[in-house]
This record gives structure tokens, sequence and C-alpha cells, in this order.
């Protein structure tokens, strides 16, 4: 097992290099950059506050594991670069998993749905991953 990064920087940095070139599928494609709040996103509104963005916006909640099976899981008859990508997404998500307690999901907003995947550093800063989904 891999040692504990010693701040938030270096896991920043290691979650960017683990998703670098991945783009997260949705109606339109968006990459999975590395993301620090602002403040406190131990819940919807917490996160709305930290991120200045109006109490009323909508919010859902959701578990990593959840976010990441339509990802993880290739169909059966995936080739080798669908293959390969799964691979990419489960480390990325191991990585979040194994660095990050209190790991969940907010989806903000509707149709163009801001995603973010937070846990909490040992530092008390909550980081992880932000994309964008698009649902029609």
């Amino acid at each position: 097992m891999q040692a504990q990064p010693a701040s938030p920087e270096e896991l920043l940095a290691s979650l960017a290099e683990a998703a670098q070139e991945l783009l997260f599928p949705s109606e339109s494609d968006h990459p999975l950059e590395p993301f620090r709040s602002r403040g406190d996103a131990s819940s919807p509104d917490a996160l709305l506050a930290a991120e200045g963005l109006a109490a009323e916006t909508p919010v859902e909640v959701t578990t990593a594991g959840d976010f990441f099976a339509p990802v993880i899981e290739p169909p059966e008859d995936a080739g080798e670069a669908a293959l390969a990508e799964a691979g990419r997404y489960r480390r990325l998500a191991e990585l979040l998993e194994r660095h990050l307690t209190d790991l969940r999901v907010y989806r903000v907003g509707r149709v163009a749905i801001d995603v973010y995947v937070l846990g909490r550093h040992p530092s008390g800063a909550w980081l992880g991953l932000k994309t964008k989904v698009v649902e029609t």
C-alpha cells in the first residue's frame, strides 16, 4: 500500500496524473480535474456555501461507487482500449478511496451538472475531482 501523501498538493498532483486525458462520458464528455474546495464540503449546503453558489441550487448526493460504476465496468465485448481506460478509472477511484475519508459525490445543478467527487484529506481539506456531465 502506498504511503499517505504528505500534503493535499501532493494528492492533487497524483489525481491530475491519474486523470490525465480521461474524459467522463455523458452527452458531452468532460475531463476530470483535481479540485480543492474553498471550505467545508461535508454537506450539500456546506459545499454550496463554500463554492459561492445559491442556496437553492439543486444538489444530488451519491457515492463514488455509483459515480464510477459505468466507467469501471466495460461491456463484455469491449476492446483493449476500453479495458485499459476502465483500468485507469479503477485506479483513479482507488486513489481517492485510499487517501480520503467521507468520500461522496455531489451533482450540482440540472442539465449541465457540475460533479464534485470529494473527500476529507487528513489535513482537514476537502479535495478530489471535479467534472461536468450533460443530461437532457
